[in-house]
Order: C-alpha cells, then structure tokens, then sequence
C-alpha cells in the first residue's frame, strides 16, 4: 500500500489492487491439495456430479426441512472436520521445518523430541474427535 492505493504483485510486476477482483482458477484434478493457508482464503468448488453426491445434496436438503437442529449440528462437524485437516497440514509442515532446521543428531535435541511428543498428542486428540464426529 502506497498512500490510499493498494498493490498486489503479480510476478515481478506491480498492479492497482482492486478489492472487487475476484481470481477463479479451474484444475482437471479430482482432489487438488493446497496449502493451509491458501485453503483458508479460498472456496472449492467441485462440479462433479454422481448419484451419491446428489442422493446427499437431497438428504441434506430433508434433513434441514425436518431437523433444523441435526442439520446446524452436521455444519458445525463439517466445519470442524476442515479446521482439523488445516490443522494437520500445519502440524505436518512444522514437523518438517523443525527436523529440516535440527542441527546435530536429532535423537539427542530435547526441543525437538518434545515438540514432536506435542504434535503426535494434538493429532490424537484431533484424530478422537474426527471419530466422534464420524459417528454423529
């Protein structure tokens, strides 16, 4: 930002930003996995359609007529669920940034050891409630 105007870089080249500008970018992969942060800042939008996938668009659709309250309970997981696999994914990449940056023999760095020890402990307790939300 430069005085009242903003900039956005687009390669190695500066472009008036425009806060209306929106960016739709389209892949051929069925699943395409992105990084937590770009995940975050971003909606995906799948047009593959199948019969499985309208028979629960429907169930939805019933589900939110008859049981409001099950329907705001299955959001909420759903919600859940992502921020979970956000936080996963970030999990997995400072796993990788610490064993990448630990300098010396790694069964020895105490810091190391324990951060890992916290990550494997965060990921049970996210992997306890990814199964209860299963169930629900």
């Amino acid at each position: 930002a430069r005085g009242n105007k903003q900039f956005i870089k687009l390669g190695d080249k500066e472009c008036d930003f425009n806060p209306k500008f929106r960016l739709y970018l389209h892949t051929k992969l069925s699943n395409p996995h992105y990084p937590p942060e770009i995940q975050a800042e971003t909606t995906l939008v799948n047009f593959t359609v199948t019969m499985m996938g309208l028979e629960d668009q429907l169930l939805n659709l019933v589900v939110e007529k008859e049981r409001p309250d099950l329907a705001s309970l299955s959001n909420s997981l759903v919600q859940q669920q992502n921020e979970f696999t956000i936080q996963m994914n970030q999990l997995e990449d400072d796993i990788l940034h610490k064993l990448a940056a630990a300098e010396g023999d790694i069964t020895e760095n105490v810091e190391l050891i324990e951060g890992l020890e916290k990550t494997k402990e965060t990921c049970d307790i996210i992997q306890q409630k990814s199964e209860l939300a299963k169930k629900t």
